[in-house]
């Protein structure tokens, strides 16, 4: 690690230090005339000292005795002094305080208003966890020095009255303090130095953390499903780690300089007192004037090393506030214009050779077009399908429509007008979004559907139905003020997915895009869902990958690496494309093998349950009273373990039939209930016929 820094780091902390105090002038001002107060009454507590000395407690010594009004005087210069160094300590807190807490908090407002303005592009190539550090712990640190900031300036003040009192006291007195003083300031220049880096790469370290930890809370289901705990865990310790050994790389130093910073002017007091003795025997100062000095370097210093907590908050200082500045300066905001949308019917849309590419991480150019030449429209009412392989653009196409991002060539007209000729809160007040990835908020059902807005519950139990949501939410127990959890975590996913769209539609857009926003849902309440559309007088744009689903649009845009394939209805594109065609029924065959592999799954299930059912009834027919069974239950697991699920063995030819085995397995579960309790849903099991298994199994 390098032991200096660039020698311009002084002067970027400085003009760091400049911006808040050309933002708060009067705050500052205040501050520093607080602080000043507290310089000045610290010299004039070592001069009041002196006098009393000199005047109230020697004569007192050499008299035998002193009177009531010289100790009254003594008494109240001492505490008159006291209290104005109390008020301008408090003053001096309270004025800094005051200034850093506001600087935090306004540039904690400029980044996140930042961060809103800035297209969805930039945040795709900057981690969550990087966004958090730059709105906390690096606009934190960037005003961190204002805290000492105001005492600072003041112990330049208090050192200029200081050695102008040394001065007057007495010169070899006063060589000692111009000693002192400038070797202290030379070690609080060494100790930046020094400190500098170690602080600096700390305040890197602790944004990394942040971006893992962060990366490691969004992604705990894949690190849960996917046996990654250990390897989470060690790629977090390794950062935590680093920034352990950064941190006691910092305390190394400060644990070196505190010490040196304590002790010189205590060895200022003592060569002053050894010096101060030779000059009071030889009459040039007299008792209360050395007392004054010595005083004065008591005092002195710990108000310096104020000079050096400034010195080294700098480089975490000027760190945050590259870290700060780059969100700030970032390019590639919305620009918007004035136009405004007048129809309040469903919304005409229109898609005009649109081209978009990502960007890389680094700024750089991205790989290629991932929508090349794109040109569609919807007509107002009309509900369209967009199809695709994966990869073939379809919901960078939907951030498009609901201007998320702009192209970079083409446009998105809505209602004849370019999206970006709109005015603010235009295209959001017509068009609704609902995105594959369901997001909900940590509140109850209806603060996820108002967002902040005031609409009446009959507009809420609206939405509800239109997105077949009403039916589970009446079922919740508190219903509207139920609280689901964080991201929704109390409710389904096909449930969570239709209460974002009834989010959506309880704004009443003129334009609805559903980016496969129904894939947990059943199909049946899908296509209930998109048949109650219809209703809303809105324009559908839906992205779709179930057949049943593109069946329902009034018109199929076809996407094939990032181009229209084809467009049409949904029977035409299949009697016409192979190339749709394939990818209609692949999607279509797909979704069957998963619903006969879930079928299969919980019939495997249901059969281990029975089987487990009948051995239990087994034993406790057979059993003695009192046998400890246990042997039984092992040995007949085993034997279970290999046998063939229930409904999966070879009929025998001369066998019992279906209803007389569920009547023998009846009998024998009723022979076994006395000893063993019946494992839950077991009657019902038994006594139900096959195609009613699978509700009594979830009843």
């Amino acid at each position: 690690m390098p032991e200096r820094v660039d020698p311009q780091i002084l002067r970027a902390g400085l003009r760091v230090l400049g911006v808040a105090v050309r933002a708060e002038p009067f705050v500052f001002a205040l501050s520093v005339l607080a602080s000043a107060l507290y310089g000045g009454t610290t010299v004039a507590s070592a001069w009041v000292l002196g006098r009393v000395t000199q005047q109230v407690i020697i004569p007192a010594f050499e008299e035998g005795r002193t009177t009531a009004g010289a100790l009254a005087a003594a008494a109240a210069a001492i505490v008159g002094v006291s209290v104005l160094k109390a008020l301008g300590v408090a003053g001096r807190r309270f004025w800094a305080g005051l200034m850093q807490y506001r600087m935090q908090a306004a540039y904690r407002r400029e980044v996140t208003r930042r961060y809103l303005r800035l297209p969805l592009a930039w945040h795709q190539r900057h981690p969550t966890g990087q966004l958090l550090s730059n709105a906390s712990s690096d606009v934190e640190a960037v005003w961190a020095p204002l805290a000492p900031l105001p005492m600072a300036v003041g112990v330049v003040f208090m050192l200029v009255a200081a050695a102008g009192a040394i001065l007057v006291i007495d010169l070899p007195l006063a060589l000692i303090g111009f000693l002192i003083f400038p070797t202290i300031a030379l070690l609080n220049l060494v100790y930046q130095r020094r400190l500098g880096p170690r602080a600096a790469l700390a305040q890197q370290l602790r944004a990394r953390v942040s971006e893992v930890a962060h990366e490691s809370f969004e992604g705990g289901l894949v690190v849960k499903t996917l046996g990654r705990e250990d390897a989470e865990t060690e790629r977090f310790q390794t950062q935590v780690h680093r920034l352990r050994d950064a941190n006691i790389e910092v305390g190394r130093v400060r644990g070196l300089f505190d010490p040196v910073m304590e002790t010189l002017p205590r060895l200022g007091v003592l060569a002053v007192l050894l010096l101060g003795a030779v000059r009071l025997d030889a009459g040039a100062i007299d008792s209360g004037e050395l007392v004054q000095v010595c005083y004065l370097f008591t005092l002195l210093s710990w108000p310096i090393r104020a000079l050096g907590w400034v010195l080294a908050e700098l480089p975490r200082s000027v760190v945050g506030w590259e870290r700060v500045r780059a969100v700030l300066d970032a390019e590639g905001s919305l620009s918007y214009g004035t136009a405004e949308l007048a129809s309040t019917g469903a919304a005409e849309l229109q898609v005009k050779d649109v081209r978009y590419g990502h960007a890389a991480a680094d700024g750089a150019e991205g790989g290629g077009p991932v929508l090349d030449g794109v040109d569609f429209s919807v007509a107002p009412g009309r509900t369209v399908a967009i199809v695709g392989s994966t990869g073939s653009g379809k919901s960078t196409l939907a951030s498009l429509l609901v201007r998320l991002i702009d192209p970079d060539e083409g446009a998105v007209l809505i209602d004849g007008s370019d999206a970006r000729d709109l005015a603010p809160g235009q295209v959001a007040g017509t068009v609704s979004l609902v995105p594959q990835e369901t997001f909900l908020f940590d509140d109850t059902v209806r603060g996820n559907l108002l967002l902040g807005r005031d609409l009446p519950d009959e507009e809420l139990r609206r939405a509800l139905e239109l997105a077949q949501a009403d039916g589970f939410v009446s079922e919740l127990p508190d219903g509207l003020d139920t609280v689901i959890g964080e991201r929704g975590a109390t409710l389904s996913g096909g449930q969570r997915q239709r209460l974002a769209l009834a989010r959506a539609l309880a704004r009443r857009p003129r334009l609805l895009v559903l980016d496969d926003a129904t894939s947990s849902v059943d199909p049946r309440v899908e296509a209930r869902i998109l048949h109650g559309l219809r209703d809303t007088r809105a324009s559908v744009v839906v992205i779709a990958y179930r057949k049943a689903t593109i069946a329902l649009a009034d018109e199929v845009v076809h996407l094939e690496h990032g181009r229209v394939a084809d467009r049409g209805p949904h029977t035409e594109l299949l009697s016409r494309s192979a190339g749709y065609r394939d990818l209609v029924n692949a999607y279509e065959q797909a979704e069957q093998d998963a619903l006969e592999q879930d079928a299969l799954i919980e019939q495997d299930a249901l059969d281990e349950r029975v089987a487990s059912a009948e051995q239990d009834a087994l034993i406790g027919r057979d059993a003695p009273a009192g046998r400890d069974t246990s042997a039984g239950r092992a040995e007949n697991g085993e034997r279970a373990a290999g046998a063939v699920p229930a409904g999966r063995a070879e009929a025998r030819p001369d066998g019992p039939t279906e209803p007389e085995e569920r009547a023998e397995r009846a009998d024998l579960l009723e022979a076994g209930s006395a000893g063993f309790p019946r494992p839950p849903g077991t009657a019902e099991i038994v006594e139900s016929g096959a195609g009613e298994r699978d509700e009594d199994v979830t009843a």
